[in-house]
């Protein structure tokens, strides 16, 4: 049913952006409103804001369902002449804002028909609106990231002398699943020795060997919410003391940067403050991405924790702390976590031991 709530913070944005009406096109962003998955694959699929009408849904009839969802369901098919209705329901005299995954094929038909004033691109009413999350969302997000930590303890024990990171890998749907999970929020990243140094290293038949390091980064969904979470372990030893270093360097910038998180703080100095220790032990070069990026409904929200993000934040927001350190030579080591902004501070929402484990 339609989030009143969250429609009322998607108006708030819209109004901020000048902009009193939007065509939103992206089926998460419609999930987020109205409680309804809807996948048109090639088809148009439009819902249709206004803050002074009620919301209108142009849905396919192949896609079409009887449950009401309190907005007006405006029936399409194949043959329709999608512009000329839409003439019936957008306002002409005034802009219309799009969100960016309206497909061009749709979006310069409107342009060349002149369907509204102007067309502008207004995802971040949207975006803005999810980085907000809500109390049920929140719940939901505790709860997935509870379910990741008890399935980290199993992946963990499934890695055995001669097993492969495929073998591995494959075990772990059926782990999520018997924990309450639906599905995976992304492909489970596993990677033995040297292979933890690409930081998005798929499975492959690399065989486990005494000394290797594991990394496994993985996530899962429950009730449409997302978890994820790495950590990286070592089989039967650690390699070196340089691996060793390598290690507490990520973890010390993983602690240091989540022991800031509140408020009103810039994100690009949560990135820096992890940075600067893992640039300050001489490996600077071999952090090479974002400190974090934000999650909710789906595994990558808009929004990011970068150098490059002057955005304060706000509570609501939730993001990843995944500092790393890919250094074949020595190790491949990533941290991460999910921190919830609060109004006193910060949440950590998964609790799996961050301390350097051996798998023996």
């Amino acid at each position: 049913m339609l989030n009143t709530e969250r429609l009322k913070k998607v108006y708030g944005q819209l109004e901020e952006l000048g902009v009193r009406q939007m065509l939103v096109s992206d089926p998460v962003a419609i999930f987020y409103l109205t409680g309804k998955w809807l996948h048109p694959g090639e088809r148009f699929l439009g819902l249709y804001l206004n803050a002074d009408t009620q919301p209108q849904l142009f849905l396919n009839d192949l896609f079409r369902f009887d449950e009401e969802i309190g907005a007006v369901k405006v029936p399409i098919t194949d043959t329709t002449d999608l512009i000329t209705l839409l003439k019936a329901y957008v306002d002409h005299s005034a802009p219309l804002g799009v969100d960016k995954e309206l497909a061009a094929k749709f979006l310069i038909p409107m342009y060349d028909a002149q369907i509204a004033s102007g067309i502008r691109n207004t995802s971040l009413a949207i975006d803005n609106a999810r980085a907000l999350k809500d109390a049920q969302e929140i719940e939901w997000m505790r709860e997935s990231s509870r379910i990741n930590d008890r399935a980290m303890e199993q992946f963990r024990a499934c890695i055995r002398e001669g097993i492969t990171e495929k073998e591995a890998a494959s075990q772990f749907l059926s782990i999520y699943q018997s924990l309450g999970a639906s599905k995976y929020s992304f492909s489970p990243i596993v990677a033995f020795g040297a292979n933890s140094a690409d930081p998005h290293h798929g499975p492959d038949d690399t065989v486990l060997k005494e000394g290797d390091t594991v990394l496994i980064d993985v996530g899962c969904v429950y009730h449409d919410y997302c978890s994820d979470m790495t950590r990286t372990f070592f089989y039967k030893t650690v390699p070196s003391e340089e691996a060793r270093r390598v290690y507490e360097l990520v973890r010390n910038a993983n602690q240091s940067a989540e022991d800031m998180c509140r408020p009103g703080i810039t994100l690009a100095s949560i990135d820096k403050t992890a940075r600067d220790i893992i640039e300050e032990g001489g490996y600077g070069p071999d952090f090479t991405h974002r400190l974090g990026h934000f999650i909710g409904i789906q595994d990558h929200d808009f929004g990011d924790v970068s150098q490059a993000n002057m955005n304060l934040t706000q509570v609501g927001n939730t993001f990843s702390i995944e500092p790393g350190i890919y250094n074949a030579k020595a190790a491949g080591v990533r941290i991460e976590d999910l921190v919830l902004i609060t109004e006193d501070g910060h949440e950590v929402l998964n609790k799996y031991p961050k301390d350097l484990q051996i798998i023996e």
